[in-house]
């Protein structure tokens, strides 16, 4: 393997560098702002102030610490697999063939563009449509994106069993409004000088280079304008077309789906689920429209987009001066090796976790997220059962479902088999685009096939959590399970306001504005009658509005109804999370003492917005702004926690008008 940091670095070097547990601190806080004025700086400001955006980021928070440590740990992992200690296990031995290929930077330099040349010469024998998207299929089956997007999951009217979806795509740029939007006229601009650059490093002359961009920028643009809106993505209902397979020829004659079902091995599925089905009507025509020859060129650039961070340093870097430095703001590429965990994480991911959770994750852990939910679940039922606004018949329903929740803890029960696969040690992205071709093969096999309910979507070193609305389940992988989200050492206060907000966030989720769309059996169904529902949709709209009012950067404002999911989960959290801690409280009287000068209250609400610390770069936030379902962080800190009754009373927060007592309005949904 090539030296330094490039190399397996010793165990000594790597124990120095491994960053400080990000736990909760009063260091972070600002006592010079005052709580009600300013409750961000007040709980981060010193933090913000004294951890600015590094180099090699676009953004910087709590997550991103965590994950950085994590790093360090399953650096440490894949250093040791590539080294002589694990060669007798298989799991290793792969996982260690993975990281040098990764790492070893002369055999990719020398490649060049060969790795990819067998996806060119196919790509230059196309003569006809149907010839064109069977090409595509291929690209699909390992992992390369063009057109639009296979894949299969749950059927969400049917959730026993696993159904094939396809879904609008086609873009290289982060959101159509990229394309369609004055915002990112700029952006614009760069692109087509991005494009020119990248077929001039394949071969092309500069004539042919700036030809080729100009006919990406086109087509993709034509793309844009027929793809949904990222909040328009998010209903469920709209986005849920079953189309029987006997009809997909008749509906969509020049996309030759037939072919392309049958190139991937579906030839006998029943149905098909359409995301968007005026995305593929109009894709279609424009197939018709525009010469072969141009789409020649659009599946070129797939092949080389998608591929460009794994080949040499010319190809890579200029990827990254566009992709990054321009689009995110980053300033500097991240070290080699951290890209190399992230890529291998997103390939076999449940191979490098099996390790990480041997090492690093405790039963102890488990056993305390398991009590921490089992609490904030009957918080959540006694809502239920005590909302004011919910008739009687939605709430029988509404209960049925929250009696059949799942919880998953850590790691997968067994964890996925990768033996398939091979791995080689002088091939980075032939590992890629073969694990990828794995997993294609494995969403494909499923199909119409019942539902593992043991599958997870995220690997277990993952920072984060989800909820799964056909399994009707919530999910917190091991690598979240760590300060300053979970702290064993810490009081009960910091503990609810920081990993039980999560936890009340992600129980809130099946009762969001799509959630609660969902049975008790997982399935898109509206159980709720007309009136609950224009209640529950009248008072969803008040958290539009409010997140809709924020700019965050001049003439940019918070897409309300994007990120209402993520809102209305972010309330329920806080407000759930709060009061699981009363009731904690109030079991064990003893516990309700002052920290650091602070109450249990104050703590709560502090620790919730500490997980929340952020500084980030402008592009990034730009980006997030367009297509994250999330509010930028900042304000997921602020407003739930101010909409909170208890936050009054915890900072005595009361604005007088006349020597009254001001009343704000809260916004109550669970």
């Amino acid at each position: 393997m090539p030296q330094e940091d490039r190399s397996r670095s010793s165990q000594a070097d790597l124990v120095r560098k491994v960053p400080e547990v990000p736990a909760f601190s009063i260091k972070y806080m600002d006592l010079q702002s005052s709580p009600e004025d300013d409750f961000y700086s007040y709980s981060v400001g010193n933090w913000l102030r004294n951890h600015p955006v590094p180099a090699d980021k676009a953004a910087w928070g709590a997550f991103d610490e965590l994950l950085e440590r994590n790093n360090y740990l399953l650096r440490e992992i894949l250093e040791n697999c590539a080294s002589n200690e694990t060669k007798e296990d298989t799991g290793s031995q792969m996982l260690g063939r993975f990281y040098e290929s990764a790492m070893n930077t002369d055999i990719i330099e020398n490649l060049k563009f060969g790795p990819i040349a067998k996806f060119m010469e196919k790509i230059d024998k196309i003569s006809t449509a149907e010839e064109l998207i069977v090409t595509v299929s291929g690209l699909h089956s390992t992992g390369i994106p063009a057109l639009f997007h296979p894949y299969s999951d749950s059927d969400k009217k049917n959730s026993s069993i696993y159904a094939m979806y396809l879904d609008q795509g086609g873009l290289s740029l982060p959101d159509r409004e990229y394309y369609l939007s004055e915002n990112f006229k700029i952006i614009r601009e760069q692109y087509v000088q991005h494009l020119k650059k990248m077929f001039m490093f394949f071969g092309a002359s500069e004539i042919d280079a700036q030809s080729y961009s100009k006919i990406i920028i086109s087509l993709e643009t034509e793309i844009a304008k027929f793809n949904r809106s990222q909040a328009d993505l998010r209903d469920a209902e709209k986005n849920y077309n079953r189309v029987e397979m006997a009809e997909i020829a008749k509906r969509f004659p020049d996309l030759h789906l037939k072919e392309y079902f049958g190139s991937v091995g579906l030839s006998e599925v029943g149905y098909v689920v359409i995301g968007q089905p005026e995305f593929f009507e109009s894709l279609q025509k424009l197939l018709l429209d525009r010469p072969i020859e141009e789409w020649k060129v659009y599946l070129r650039w797939a092949v080389l987009n998608s591929s460009a961070p794994f080949l040499h340093s010319a190809v890579e870097q200029e990827h990254f001066d566009f992709y990054n430095k321009k689009l995110l703001g980053q300033q500097e590429p991240e070290p080699r090796w951290k890209l190399a965990i992230s890529a291998i994480d997103g390939s076999v991911g449940e191979a490098l976790g099996e390790l990480y959770v041997k090492k690093y994750f405790g039963e102890e852990a488990k056993k305390r997220m398991a009590e921490m939910i089992k609490d904030i679940s009957e918080v959540f039922r006694e809502k239920l059962k005590k909302l004011a606004w919910m008739s009687e018949d939605t709430r029988e329903l509404a209960l049925k479902k929250f009696n059949r929740f799942r919880t998953k803890i850590g790691h997968p029960e067994k964890f996925r088999d990768y033996s398939s696969i091979v791995v080689k040690e002088d091939d980075y992205l032939g590992n890629l685009l073969r694990s990828a071709e794995f997993e294609f093969n494995r969403q494909i096999a499923r199909v119409g096939r019942p539902i593992d309910r043991n599958e997870w979507y995220m690997s277990p070193p993952t920072v984060n959590a989800y909820f799964s609305p056909t399994d009707n389940e919530i999910v917190f992988p091991a690598g979240i399970l760590q300060p300053p989200f979970f702290d064993v050492s810490m009081d009960d206060a910091v503990n609810y306001g920081a990993i039980g907000g999560v936890i009340s966030h992600e129980i809130t989720h099946g009762y969001d504005d799509q959630g609660r769309k969902f049975d008790a059996d997982g399935n898109l169904n509206d159980w709720w009658n007309r009136s609950d529902g224009e209640e529950f949709n009248s008072r969803a709209k008040k958290v539009v509005d409010l997140f809709s009012s924020i700019e965050v950067l001049p003439g940019i404002h918070i897409n309300g109804q994007l990120t209402l999911g993520e809102n209305i989960a972010d309330f329920g959290g806080v407000s759930c999370a709060y009061e699981a801690l009363q009731r904690k409280l109030e079991r064990n009287p003893e516990l309700r003492t002052d920290i650091d000068g602070l109450s249990p209250e104050q703590r709560f609400f502090i620790s919730w917005a500490q997980v929340w610390r952020q500084n980030i770069r402008d592009p990034e936030l730009k980006r997030r702004i367009t297509i994250d379902p999330h509010a930028p962080d900042r304000y997921r800190a602020l407003l739930p926690a101010q909409n909170h009754p208890g936050f009054d009373l915890a900072f005595r927060q009361r604005a007088t008008k006349n020597g009254r007592e001001k009343e704000t309005e809260k916004i109550s949904i669970w």
